[in-house]
């Protein structure tokens, strides 16, 4: 199945000299010895078209790096998230997950620790109490531990607060999610987003960690201060083939442009349908509302669909000022960004390479330039 046909920016409603500037900028920031930015892409699309992908800098951050790679593959990191909550709906939508179930049907073990209370749907809202990661998790990777593991300790997982009373960012809990599929479809996380999701849509550029994929695609990121020198890093073979189902997606920017547009059409592209048109909605609307227990508060400062994000707008987590009230995405640590506009049927790709918890503001103002050109 083909990518998304690309357009000039006015033939889709796009102010043509405003992405120019989004352009520029990014080139400022990836161009010369101080460059601030590894590397970075971005694609906008509108009406189902994409104005052709812009790419710049360097595949990677050391000084020895090449001109980043039109086929490049961009570590999503927490975009990744997603992702997975989209293939457990698959299962939702053909009746063999509820989102009211308690967790331990599926899980008996995950009762441990007085979580016998804690729904599905709690672990897709982030409001199930899990902590963000194992507490152990820093060992783990250096041990390099496969997936599994991770698995037994989210599990065993001591909880922060009852489920369905705030909410709090968990990586485990999607995890989790990620274990119920395992254990109900019996393929392993990685293969049921291939099968299930990649492969019909034709998306040969994407996939949960980097096996099967030819390494010099693979756009190296910056890393944290703690993985500088490590073996267990972002840009370690051993954290890329992990595919860990919290944040250890590549795609290139083409290939998740495709999942931004099924999106947009309400679960299907071409003649792929992968969810319904009101499963869609569902995920992409807030959700704490169904949460009685949860500070009013909370919800409108913190909003979540199923696995997508609501842009909190006024406040630190916004993704940009020029935004609709109805958009939906995700970040990324890696310096990635997605958002998606159904009111104005379009979409934004901003994958960089920069730790973007150094510098939130850059893709913030990016986004801002983007989300001014739909005019």
């Amino acid at each position: 199945m083909p990518h998304l046909s690309i357009a000039k920016a006015s033939e889709i409603g796009l102010d043509q000299g405003r992405i120019d500037t989004a352009y520029n900028l990014l080139r400022e920031w990836t161009t010369g010895p101080d460059a601030t930015v590894p590397g970075g892409a971005i694609v906008v699309g509108r009406n189902g078209k994409i104005v052709e992908p812009k790419f710049f800098g360097k595949q990677g951050a050391e000084p020895s790096a090449v001109d980043i790679r039109r086929d490049g593959m961009f570590l999503l990191a927490s975009i990744t998230k997603p992702v997975t909550y989209m293939a457990a709906m698959i299962l939702v939508e053909r009746g063999l997950l509820n989102l009211t179930d308690p967790v331990m049907r599926y899980i008996p073990d995950f009762a441990a620790h007085h979580k016998e209370e804690t729904l599905v749907l709690h672990l897709f809202t982030h409001t199930s109490g899990m902590p963000d990661m194992v507490p152990d998790n820093a060992e783990l990777r250096q041990k390099h531990a496969p997936l599994k593991t991770f698995i037994d300790g989210a599990i065993n997982a001591m909880p922060l607060f009852s489920p369905g009373t705030d909410s709090s960012y968990q990586s485990m809990g999607t995890l989790v999610v990620a274990e119920l599929i395992q254990r109900i479809s019996g393929m392993t996380i990685h293969e049921f987003i291939r099968r299930e999701m990649l492969e019909p849509l034709g998306l040969k550029s994407s996939g949960l960690g980097s096996k099967g994929f030819n390494r010099e695609r693979l756009v190296r990121v910056q890393v944290p201060d703690y993985q500088i020198g490590s073996n267990f890093g972002w840009n370690s073979r051993y954290w890329q083939e992990l595919g860990a189902p919290w944040g250890g997606m590549f795609s290139s920017p083409e290939d998740f442009a495709v999942i931004c547009q099924l999106l947009l059409n309400g679960g299907n592209y071409g003649d792929v349908r992968l969810l319904s048109q009101s499963t869609v909605q569902t995920m992409t609307t807030n959700r704490l509302v169904d949460q009685p227990e949860i500070p009013d508060s909370v919800r409108r400062a913190r909003p979540w669909g199923l696995g997508w994000s609501l842009n909190s707008g006024g406040t630190s987590r916004s993704w940009g000022d020029t935004l609709g009230p109805n958009i939906f995405g995700h970040t990324g640590a890696t310096g990635t960004m997605c958002w998606i506009d159904p009111d104005r049927n379009g979409f934004c790709l901003l994958f960089t390479s920069a730790i973007r918890s150094r510098a939130p503001w850059r893709l913030v103002n990016l986004s801002n330039i983007v989300g001014s050109a739909f005019v």
